[in-house]
């Protein structure tokens, strides 16, 4: 089965997104294609990639995804598939593929540049029908041994503290920061399972729940998700609003050793 994911901030009130599927079925009309996402806040390249890196390990290795997310300012920006864990994503050279995964691109394609104005169309489409079909990665474009590259916001971990910051707000008001489920544990083995405490704004919090439903309704929890970061919320509740929290405040954990 040859599986395309696409991922873009078209919207879904024109037609764009169809546009683009048309050009992967025209290459490859047993394609079956996965709809990630099409409301990543315009341009805005940290969103796509935490979307993007949250669920692309779900999808079989080998799979092809396409990001339509722009924020170049260039007339005609390059166009690239990178290979990472054995995907290929498709997209302009804007850094964010260097936002998916801690390890590194194994290979990337410089591909030949849009003649108009909607690569997503008239390369990204195509090429991903190619790709998806069994064609060999070098036959697509040129070898390069560069991308640009983003550098994220990392959480600051020490032996007493984890220091980070809210990356996301979800649509249900939930709050994802970027404090990661393995350093939490690295450290806790470290200070032989001590006590901690989640600190934000006035808020303490000394437990790490394993699920939402652990607490009321009404009640804020905290949980490392899916992807492994840490995740503050209210049951039944919009937590960035009623928490007084929004994307950039410090979230801390503390070890009390």
């Amino acid at each position: 089965m040859a599986i395309v994911t696409f991922l873009s901030d078209f919207g879904l009130s024109d037609h764009y997104v169809a546009a683009v599927k048309a050009s992967v079925l025209r290459g490859l009309p047993t394609a079956v294609i996965v709809d990630i996402s099409h409301q990543v806040e315009v341009g805005d390249m940290g969103h796509a990639a935490y979307l993007l890196s949250s669920v692309f390990r779900d999808f079989p290795v080998g799979t092809v995804h396409i990001i339509g997310v722009s924020n170049s300012n260039e007339r005609r920006p390059r166009s690239v598939v990178v290979e990472i864990e054995g995907h290929y994503f498709i997209g302009e050279d804007s850094g964010v593929f260097s936002l998916l995964s801690e390890q590194p691109a194994t290979r990337m394609i410089a591909l030949g540049g849009s003649m108009g104005t909607f690569a997503a169309q008239e390369v990204f489409g195509p090429v991903a029908a190619r790709l998806a079909s069994g064609e060999a990665l070098e036959e697509v474009g040129t070898e390069i041994s560069a991308i640009n590259k983003y550098m994220p916001t990392r959480a600051k971990a020490t032996k007493q503290q984890i220091a980070g910051n809210i990356v996301r707000v979800d649509h249900y008001g939930n709050l994802i920061t970027n404090i990661m489920k393995h350093d939490f544990e690295a450290i806790m083995q470290i200070n032989k399972y001590c006590p901690y405490e989640i600190n934000f704004r006035r808020e303490k919090i000394g437990i790490i729940h394993d699920h939402f439903f652990d607490v009321g309704p009404g009640e804020c929890f905290v949980v490392f998700d899916s992807s492994g970061r840490l995740q503050i919320g209210i049951l039944q509740g919009n937590g960035s609003e009623l928490l007084g929290l929004m994307v950039n405040d410090q979230v801390f954990l503390d070890f009390k050793i």
